[in-house]
């Protein structure tokens, strides 16, 4: 008896006094049953059992045993040695073991991965922050009432170099409905997240953005009130014209946390993609952005929810997307159909185009530069201005630049769709509009 109970938790023989009082008789079986917690029923099962098997019966059967379910050593150590290796170091625990399951062929719970990396001293990357209480704001009730967009700066190919990741997600099923990487936050990469956004869906109601000068004129604070009671706005930004061409609410967030949506969507992001990157040995922005589209509905249908109403609120596209999502700027063109873009001269392939006509140039990713007059598109070519004769210059010494010097640096060029454009000069134009700010 003594080994038995040496075997027995305090609860058992707790259970195994009251059961012989009332074999003794001490105690009725209802009052037993009382005392103990239990049905009656139960109680005169623990009775029979203790009459015919003693203390015994009150021990488990599997006391003692391994579980016919639990993880073998040799399983443990190769859960923590690929973890340890190159290719899976640095992931959180949940997203380590949904990697398992996925390269490894070893399907094994969040629970039982994390209590094998704990017992060899390996901590999560993903700290656990004290919980503060806040008030979240409610989810919009169909998707495609709102599209929070926004970019983040990440080592994400590892070392120090950052590359700009932009996105955009849905409010109300938590989607991750675009994504587009730069080298730096810019406007083309705003144009193409959109772009995957209406593509994939159709046109939002509403984009919720921060005041980057991107989506808003630095101009906008220097109004006065009187002028903003007197109706005067700042002119749009190109994005903001886009958005209005378009019938899209840009709404602007006056902090970080009022677009917290998307703020943790790039907290789950660095933490899995960078990992996903070195997986698929993906080290240039050109791979990503490929990577980016078969990503993109892996990773919803792991984190996405269903919205409070099923009804979509994205509306079809009926416009010319290409013609929308690019530069647009108003121009005055000379006698001979000339005018200047960008520091080049440009001229207009058509004799439809009066003297000093007023018109406006498209510059677009897609499909290069053209112009616009009375609702038609016209081809341009670059073209060179006649020098005038110019007087015998004194000579200069030369000043030859240092190595290091901004003028020798190559700024990156950002891929552009149309790599098979005619010009290499308006192709380089075009790098410059859409990317010379923000390489």
């Amino acid at each position: 008896m003594e080994s038995v109970t040496l075997r027995m938790s305090q609860e058992q023989i707790n259970r195994y006094h009251v059961i012989m009082e009332s074999l003794e008789g001490k105690v009725t079986v209802p009052e037993a049953a009382t005392v103990l917690g239990l049905s009656e029923r139960q109680i005169t099962r623990l009775r029979n059992g203790v009459k015919t098997e003693g203390a015994a019966f009150m021990v488990h059967k599997n006391k003692g045993r391994a579980s016919a379910r639990a993880m073998s050593k040799e399983e443990r150590d190769k859960i923590v040695e690929l973890y340890r290796g190159e290719l899976y170091t640095g992931a959180n625990f949940l997203h380590f073991s949904e990697l398992l399951a996925e390269h490894e062929g070893i399907a094994r719970s969040y629970a039982a991965v994390r209590k094998a990396l704990v017992a060899a001293d390996i901590e999560s990357p993903k700290k656990r922050r004290r919980f503060k209480p806040h008030r979240r704001r409610k989810r919009k009730a169909q998707e495609g009432l709102l599209i929070q967009i926004d970019a983040t700066p990440y080592a994400w190919f590892g070392g120090r170099t950052k590359f700009t990741l932009h996105g955009g997600i849905d409010d109300a099923t938590g989607k991750f409905v675009g994504a587009y990487m730069t080298k730096n936050e810019c406007m083309q990469g705003y144009f193409e997240t959109m772009r995957q956004v209406i593509e994939r869906n159709g046109v939002p109601v509403a984009a919720y953005a921060d005041r980057h000068t991107i989506f808003r004129s630095p101009n906008a604070d220097k109004l006065t009130v009187e002028e903003q009671l007197a109706g005067k706005r700042a002119p749009d930004t190109q994005f903001g014209r886009a958005m209005r061409e378009l019938g899209i609410t840009l709404i602007e967030a006056r902090s970080p946390q009022a677009k917290g949506r998307i703020e943790r969507l790039w907290e789950t992001l660095q933490s899995r993609l960078v990992i996903e990157f070195r997986l698929h040995g993906i080290k240039t922005v050109h791979e990503a952005n490929a990577f980016l589209a078969d990503y993109l509905p892996k990773f919803n249908e792991r984190f996405a929810v269903e919205p409070e109403q099923s009804e979509s609120a994205y509306a079809p596209l009926t416009l010319d997307l290409d013609s929308i999502l690019c530069v647009k700027e108003k121009r005055i063109v000379d006698n001979g159909g000339v005018f200047s873009f960008h520091g080049k001269l440009l001229k207009i392939v058509s004799d439809d185009v009066p003297n000093k006509a007023r018109i406006e140039v498209i510059a677009s990713a897609e499909r290069g530069i053209f112009a616009l007059y009375k609702g038609k598109i016209l081809d341009v070519l670059p073209t060179i201005k006649p020098s005038k004769a110019s007087k015998p210059k004194t000579e200069r010494s030369k000043v030859i630049p240092a190595d290091d010097h901004p003028f020798r640096r190559s700024r990156p060029q950002i891929p552009l769709y149309s790599s098979d454009l005619v010009h290499t000069e308006i192709y380089n134009m075009l790098n410059d509009i859409f990317l010379a700010k923000y390489a």
